[in-house]
C-alpha cells in the first residue's frame, strides 16, 4: 500500500512503499521538471568489511575495498556489454558511486523513465563476475588507486583518517589498497552480493515528473517475478576503538604550490541513530558555522593575517559508528595556523544572534535541497540508510539551542581527539 508524506512547511511530499521483498521504494514528484533522477542504492560502504553471514551468523571478514570493487563490477553483463551502453540507447546518463557507508547506483534522464527504471533495477540485480573479468578489473582498479595516491587533497584526507582512528576501518581508503583487491576473488564478490544486495537492504529512488503510483506499480512488476523472499537486517561487525586519536600529526611532501593543511577532531560519542543522530550532526555544523564560518570573527582574522583563503573549510560527518571534524585549507604556514585555531576556536564568543543566523542559512541550504534532484537523493539515501526521516531536519534545526553548542563545543574540542594532517610543497 501507498503511502503519501508531506511536509506542509517546505511544501513537499512524497509517496513510498515498502515492497513484500523489504525494498523500499520512494517517489518525489515533481512537476514541469524537466529530468528524472533515479537511485538505487544499498546500505554497503568500505567501512563493512567484517559482518555476519544472514544464513549461519558466522562472522565473514573481506578484503579492504571490496564494496568499491563490486560497484565497478556490477555494469558489466553476462554474454557482453555493459548497463552503460543500455542507458545510452535509451538516452540517460548513469554512474554509481561508493562512501563509507553506502554504494549507489544512478541515471538521468529526459525520456522513457520506466524503461530506464527497468535496465537500473535488472543489471543491479544480475551480477556476473568470473576469474577472468574479476582479474581485468584488479588491473583498471589499480590504476585508480594509484592515481589517488598522486592527489594531494585526496592524500590530505586519507592521512587525517589514518591519524585519527586506531582500528575503525573508516581509516582504510574506500578504494582500498592494491595489495587489498589483488586477493579479491569471485566468490568473494558474491558473498558480498547476496549479503548486503538484497532488496530489504537498499532503496529505490525516483525524482521528478512522473506519476508516482504507475512508477511503484512498475516498480513492484519488475520484481515480483524475481522472486526475494524477505531478509533481516544485515550485522557489520567494528571493532573496538578508543576515543583518542591514533597519531597526533602526520605529514607528506607532494608536488603542491603552498602547504595544504586540515585538522581533525575525533567523535568520542558513537553509537547514535535516527533523531540522536541527525541532531548532534546538525548541532556540529551549526557550531563550524558560529566558529569558523566566513562571516565569524575568527575566519576574518585568520583571512587578514593571510593563514587561510576564502577556500578554508570547516565541516562534521560521520555515521553511527564513527564521526569526526576536519577543517582546513591552503596555509603558508601550517603551524601557526594549528596554534591559532587551537586558542581561537576555544575563545570566540558564541552568541544567540549567531546561532539564529546559522540556522537561517541551513534551513535555506536545506531547502534548496530539493531544487536539485541530484543533492536531493545522495541526502536523503544518506539520511534514510542511518534511520534518519528527512523531513525531521528542518525541525531539528530550529530546536537546537546555544547551550547544546556550547556543550558541542567543550565535549568535542578536545586535545586528545585531535590530529593535523599536513600536504608540504616538494623542494624544487
Amino acid at each position: 500500500m501507498n503511502q503519501t508524506l508531506e511536509n506542509a512547511a517546505i511544501g513537499e511530499k512524497r509517496i513510498q512503499t515498502v515492497l513484500s521483498s523489504g525494498l523500499t521504494v520512494v517517489v518525489i514528484p515533481r512537476p514541469g521538471f524537466h529530468k528524472t533522477f533515479a537511485t538505487f542504492a544499498t546500505r554497503y560502504g568500505s567501512i563493512d568489511n567484517a559482518f555476519h553471514d544472514p544464513k549461519t551468523h558466522d562472522i565473514i571478514t573481506v578484503p579492504d575495498g571490496i564494496a568499491h570493487f563490486l560497484e565497478h563490477k556490477m555494469f558489466e553483463k553476462e554474454g557482453g556489454g555493459d548497463a552503460f551502453d543500455d542507458f545510452a540507447r535509451l538516452g540517460a546518463s548513469s554512474n554509481a558511486y561508493t562512501d563509507y557507508t553506502s554504494t549507489t547506483f544512478l541515471f538521468q534522464t529526459t525520456s522513457h523513465v520506466k524503461e530506464n527504471l527497468t535496465v537500473l533495477l535488472d543489471f543491479v540485480q544480475s551480477p556476473y563476475f568470473t576469474e577472468a573479468n574479476v582479474n581485468k578489473e584488479k588491473g583498471i582498479i589499480e590504476q585508480e588507486i594509484r592515481m589517488y595516491l598522486d592527489m594531494p587533497g585526496d592524500r590530505l584526507h586519507s592521512n587525517l583518517m589514518k591519524a585519527l582512528y586506531v582500528n575503525h576501518p573508516v581509516r582504510i581508503d574506500i578504494a582500498g589498497s592494491v595489495e587489498s583487491i589483488r586477493t579479491i576473488t569471485p566468490e568473494d564478490l558474491y558473498t558480498c552480493y547476496q549479503t548486503f544486495y538484497h532488496p530489504s537492504n537498499m532503496i529505490l529512488l525516483v525524482i521528478g515528473d512522473v506519476d508516482a503510483s504507475e512508477i511503484i506499480d512498475w516498480v513492484r512488476s519488475n520484481q515480483e517475478p524475481k522472486g526475494y523472499a524477505f531478509q533481516g537486517p544485515v550485522v557489520a561487525v567494528y571493532p573496538e576503538e578508543p576515543s583518542t586519536v591514533h597519531q597526533k600529526h602526520v605529514e607528506k611532501t607532494m608536488v603542491v604550490s603552498m602547504p595544504l593543511f586540515v585538522m581533525g577532531y575525533k567523535d568520542a560519542e558513537v553509537g547514535l541513530t535516527g533523531k540522536a543522530l541527525l541532531h548532534r550532526e546538525i548541532t556540529y555544523g551549526l557550531m563550524w558555522q558560529m566558529l569558523c564560518g566566513k562571516s565569524s570573527g575568527l575566519f576574518q582574522e585568520l583571512y587578514r593575517e593571510g593563514l587561510i583563503n576564502d577556500r578554508f573549510y570547516a565541516r562534521y560527518g560521520g555515521s553511527t559508528t564513527f564521526g569526526f571534524s576536519a577543517l582546513g585549507g591552503e596555509t603558508p604556514d601550517p603551524e601557526k595556523l594549528e596554534a591559532r585555531l587551537v586558542e581561537g576556536l576555544v575563545k570566540a564568543p558564541l552568541t544567540q544572534e549567531d546561532l539564529d543566523r546559522a540556522k537561517r542559512r541551513e534551513m535555506g541550504e536545506f531547502i534548496g535541497l530539493f531544487q536539485n534532484p541530484e543533492e536531493l537523493a545522495y541526502a536523503y539515501n544518506s539520511l534514510f540508510f542511518r534511520g534518519i526521516d528527512i523531513y525531521d531536519y528542518m525541525d531539528t534545526v530550529q530546536h537546537v539551542t546555544l547551550e547544546d553548542i556550547q556543550q558541542a563545543r567543550s565535549t568535542h574540542l578536545q586535545e586528545p581527539q585531535r590530529a593535523v594532517s599536513v600536504i608540504r610543497p616538494q623542494n624544487p
